[in-house]
């Protein structure tokens, strides 16, 4: 499964379901609001990206824009993209909806439009990354953009969730799957063409990509499951998320010699 493959499966997937999500997972994110992950971390609380005021900010594999939005009321001068027009779509409804307004980018992460050197930050929560079979090839991307001393921080999916299968309830909790099988989970439509692709990376493979690309880790963050947070996010739910991890947020920086 090629990239171009997991390009068209993905970029149909996110058009035709995007109203679908929306409709699920829109009121949990919010029209202006950073959240990282079902766990339900904001960015307000956990300032994984520091301070953003007058800093240019790039929002990779953005969606419907609200983290981006929220950037823009922090002060910060965010420009979102995704490869996705029906997500885009959204982010200009939420736009007219809120008075907020972020410019909007149709793009491929694998080849991004922006100058070298052209933001401070740059920033994903489940964007693009699990999307994209060369996710070595996007951090070199996002290294590109970014100014020296720039961060760059990412939340997927944790690693360790591959080992089982998506179910939020007793059937998540007993390993199924090799942590070290890299193969993609592919869905297909009747005639066998890829409809929705998305990859897996170990630990260290993410931290070698990292590496790679020539940025440098400064944290990973592991949300534990918060008291009182009964919601269920696909395979997100209470009863695994307190036993273990369902996300991982790499904070990343791009040195400055």
């Amino acid at each position: 499964m090629g990239d171009a493959e997991a390009r068209r499966a993905n970029r149909g997937w996110w058009d035709t379901d995007a109203d679908d999500y929306q409709a699920e997972h829109g009121a949990f994110l919010g029209d202006v609001d950073f959240v990282w992950c079902p766990e339900g971390l904001r960015e307000a609380d956990a300032r994984l990206l520091g301070d953003v005021s007058g800093r240019r900010v790039l929002e990779v594999g953005a969606g419907a824009a609200a983290a981006a939005r929220w950037l823009a009321t922090q002060g910060a001068r965010p420009v979102a993209f995704d490869l996705s027009a029906g997500m885009l779509r959204h982010a200009a409804e939420a736009a007219d909806r809120t008075g907020v307004r972020v410019p909007l980018v149709q793009a491929d992460a694998l080849a991004l439009p922006f100058a070298d050197r052209s933001f401070d930050v740059a920033c994903t929560a489940f964007g693009a990354i699990p999307f994209v079979d060369d996710s070595a090839a996007l951090l070199a991307e996002v290294h590109r953009v970014l100014r020296p001393g720039g961060r760059w921080v990412f939340s997927v999916t944790h690693p360790m969730r591959w080992i089982f299968l998506d179910d939020p309830g007793e059937g998540g909790l007993t390993a199924v799957h090799s942590y070290f099988d890299r193969s993609p989970y592919v869905e297909q439509d009747e005639s066998g063409v890829a409809t929705y692709v998305e990859q897996h990376r170990t630990l260290g493979d993410r931290i070698r990509e990292l590496v790679g690309a020539g940025l440098r880790l400064l944290d990973l963050v592991e949300p534990e499951w918060p008291e009182g947070h009964e919601g269920v996010w696909g395979q997100w739910s209470p009863l695994r998320g307190r036993l273990f991890p369902g996300t991982a947020i790499f904070v990343t920086e791009k040195p400055t010699g």
